[in-house]
């Protein structure tokens, strides 16, 4: 009886070793691939996330040169629970650089260039999509204008940081604006995709149902904001008279993945809760926690970030495939939307008044997309209407393409401006 309970135990863990073993290896190439890659993008001084997308890229097109061996790495569901796991505590980091406190002090300036930002690529990305693809659905042409509302307040910081002007005027608006361009380019694209939605399910939307989504989306933004900023203090109050290790990170995390939990209940992105979450919490919540357990939050999650959000980036890179850039289609609408994506973030320096702030470096510090232009893409290759997907193979390369060039380019344009504002 004994020698039978234990033949069937192994011959479950050997089924289970088998159908873990491929995924033990997809994470193996893809960690060593994305710290290569990402080494080396680094070395050139471009961030970590555009050689981690390039590795993506060139795995999942090794069958060109008859590789066949990582075939359907893309479209693998276990990778793509964890790619989707690292978006969720990618936002909850980009949200814990920045607090509530911080996005009420940026003052008007900020918020005009962000509002400008994100109205003016939107026009722009429709205006694209109707010239190129006149004979897609609007729901394409709506999706394109939501993919460039994105700024990646991470890669301008990291910049703004290493040229030292951190603390200058026109870094503040720029890093102010990046932050609410996020807030806003969220709400947009949960408007977006619920449209989406209720078509796919076979309805339409009047004015006043898609006034409802608007409504829901900034109601569950701002009521996660004003109910974390009352509940996080207590929930951490109650964590720190628990023992143990890990008491810290294992609260932040219920309350990341809590509220985009709620997220998706209320019909949004989960990564709109995870941003929420970021946003909402403060040092002052877990100081405790934090003395006891010597460890601050940012430096908890950060091995958890360096695991799972690779992931996301090489996989993304995966569902690039190079052939498309043999269309001549494909590459005009990669050229337009990144030129739409460099005149939409430059019309909103018009809102950058007073102070003697110099539009022209706000504007080019808004033009990477980065890490939130790729999230945005990620979405629209899960949305269809009545089964003809929103975003396509051809469409997302073209986005990737804007996406790499915006982000290359910042770093040395935006150096460069700096430095002939501050030699007059």
């Amino acid at each position: 009886m004994i020698a039978t309970h234990v033949s069937l135990v192994a011959a479950a863990s050997g089924g289970h070793e088998a159908a873990l073993a491929p995924i033990l290896l997809a994470l193996a190439v893809i960690l060593a691939a994305a710290k290569f890659a990402g080494s080396v993008a680094i070395r050139l001084g471009q961030p970590a996330v555009l050689g981690e997308l390039v590795a993506g890229i060139a795995l999942g097109n090794l069958h060109l040169v008859g590789i066949g061996a990582l075939d359907g790495l893309e479209g693998n569901a276990t990778l793509e629970v964890l790619a989707g796991l690292g978006v969720i505590i990618l936002l909850f980091e980009v949200g814990l650089e920045s607090t509530v406190r911080d996005m009420l002090k940026v003052g008007w300036p900020s918020l005009f260039v962000a509002v400008l930002g994100v109205v003016a690529p939107f026009a722009l990305g429709w205006l694209v999509g109707v010239m190129l693809l006149p004979d897609r659905s609007p729901y394409v042409h709506a999706f394109l204008g939501a993919t460039l509302t994105a700024t990646s307040v991470g890669i301008t910081a990291r910049v703004l940081k290493d040229l030292g002007r951190s603390d200058s005027s026109e870094a503040r608006v720029i890093l102010g604006a990046a932050v609410i361009d996020d807030v806003l380019g969220l709400v947009i694209l949960a408007v977006v995709a619920g449209v989406i939605g209720a078509a796919d399910a076979g309805g339409s939307l009047s004015a006043l149902d898609i006034g409802w989504i608007l409504a829901k989306a900034v109601g569950f933004l701002g009521g996660a904001l004003a109910i974390g900023l009352v509940l996080s203090p207590k929930l951490f109050g109650i964590a720190s008279r628990l023992r143990g290790h890990g008491v810290l990170l294992a609260t932040a995390l219920v309350f990341c993945f809590g509220l985009a939990y709620l997220a998706s209940l209320a019909g949004l992105a989960a990564l709109v809760g995870a941003y929420a979450a970021g946003l909402v919490l403060e040092r002052v919540h877990y100081r405790e926690l934090a003395s006891r357990e010597n460890h601050e939050l940012e430096q908890l999650i950060h091995p958890i970030a360096s695991l799972l959000v690779p992931v996301f980036f090489v996989l993304m890179g995966t569902k690039v495939g190079l052939e498309h850039f043999a269309s001549t289609e494909i590459l005009l609408l990669a050229a337009l939307l990144t030129v739409a994506a460099v005149l939409g973030k430059q019309v909103c320096a018009l809102g950058a008044f007073g102070g003697g702030l110099d539009r022209l470096t706000i504007g080019l510090g808004m033009i990477p997309r980065g890490e939130v232009g790729l999230i945005f893409a990620s979405i629209g290759l899960g949305l269809s209407v009545r089964g003809e997907p929103i975003v396509d193979a051809g469409i997302y390369s073209a986005v990737v393409i804007m996406v790499v060039i915006t982000t290359m380019a910042t770093p040395p344009a935006l150096k460069w401006s700096l430095g002939r504002r501050y030699r007059r």
